[in-house]
């Protein structure tokens, strides 16, 4: 028997603990709001259903549904440079931060009950914390991109092309991120690190502020 596969669904779980771990270090439960218990939220992270995938986003973009909302967790100086189109940047480090009056600045963008909010990252490590400190708060319709920008190069703007005997859903599929590489300029120097590493302590993008799109047109 097998048991690589046990093992390593095994690692990742208990990685997902430690993370979670550190994060409800910094986010004590207050008793004036609805929060999420540490228990719930750790069976909450077990399960897939807070992911889309590359391709699914692609098609919100380029269909432009309104009711997708993308958010960019990573620094200011990396959005700048490249990020999704009609993305917002609210940092990781920033997304508990509270105003003068004690509530979260970013309420307003995190709380929703008529947008979906799709977090994205380098990776999807950043995005996944933001999405688990999100769901702490009890906020809904908070989901993630799987893979982050790292996927988004490799699946939609640099697709490989399947072996001729592959299914005709993965040709099917080949041939939508065929279009949408070229309707994102794929092919372009654009990349993403390799890994979620980069600083989040540098100033925020305000949600509010248009951004010019990045001159090397990555997006």
């Amino acid at each position: 028997m097998n048991t690589a596969p046990i093992k390593k669904r095994y690692y990742f779980i208990s990685a997902l603990v430690i993370i979670l771990g550190i994060i409800l270090l910094f986010l004590p439960f207050n008793k004036n709001r609805n929060q999420l218990s540490a228990e719930k939220l750790l069976l909450s992270i077990t399960n897939n259903d807070r992911f889309f995938s590359t391709d699914e986003v692609a098609k919100f973009i380029i269909s432009g549904d309104p009711s997708y909302q993308l958010i960019d967790v990573r620094s200011e100086e990396e959005y700048a440079k490249f990020s999704l189109p009609g993305a917002i940047n609210i940092p990781l480090s920033k997304i508990l931060n509270k105003d003068k009056s004690g509530y979260y600045e970013w309420e307003g963008y995190l709380n929703q009950k008529v947008k979906t909010n799709i977090f994205y990252s380098n990776g999807s490590i950043y995005a996944n914390q933001a999405w688990m400190l999100t769901k702490r708060l009890n906020y809904p319709n908070n989901y993630v991109m799987k893979g982050g920008l790292n996927e988004w190069v490799e699946t939609i703007l640099k697709p490989k092309q399947p072996e001729a005997s592959a299914s005709q859903s993965a040709l099917n599929q080949y041939d939508f991120r065929i279009a949408a590489s070229t309707y994102f300029g794929g092919g372009s120097n654009i990349s993403a690190d390799s890994s979620d590493k980069s600083n989040t302590k540098n100033n925020t993008t305000s949600a509010k502020k248009k951004k010019k799109k990045s001159a090397d047109g990555g997006c």
